[in-house]
């Protein structure tokens, strides 16, 4: 069973070590992204979420173990804040290119080149991976004509 905490600005949830965790939590995202009607570019979120999940699943989380992913959204700031914790040993390699052939290591390149800024941080077990994108409100308008109707 999934845990989640959600308060204006800030989720979380609790993922298994399994394969199948990793459509929960973009699912999970993007739903987050559309009640907090964040103007972000959804697809390269996804995909970076997508990438920083699957490092948490495959190099990560021990066995018996799941991974929490923490999205914060600082609203007057204009960002959006992902960080995946997992409890695992072992460093996040710098993001570089693999050889042509390599059937991975693409991931951190990945979330590199799309997110405004990503990173490592230290978690007791663990660590903790981030990125951040530039985010702001979605602004809805109500069309003059509309607007004639109204009481």
């Amino acid at each position: 069973m999934n845990e989640t905490t959600q308060l204006p600005g800030f989720r979380e949830a609790f993922y298994r070590r399994e394969r199948r965790s990793i459509p929960l939590v973009r699912t999970f995202v993007r739903e987050a992204l559309v009640d907090w009607a964040c103007e972000v570019p959804m697809g390269d979120v996804l995909l970076c979420v997508s990438e920083l999940a699957t490092n948490a699943l495959v190099h990560g989380v021990p066995p018996g173990r799941g991974f929490r992913i923490h999205l914060y959204w600082e609203r007057a700031e204009g960002r959006l804040r992902i960080e995946m914790h997992d409890s695992g040993g072992g460093e996040v390699p710098a993001a570089r290119c693999p050889a042509p052939d390599a059937e991975g290591g693409r991931g951190l390149l990945l979330v590199s080149a799309l997110a405004a800024s990503w990173g490592v941080g230290e978690r007791n077990p663990g660590k903790v991976v981030w990125c951040e994108f530039a985010a702001s409100a979605r602004i809805f308008a109500v069309c003059e004509e509309s607007a004639h109707h109204l009481p």
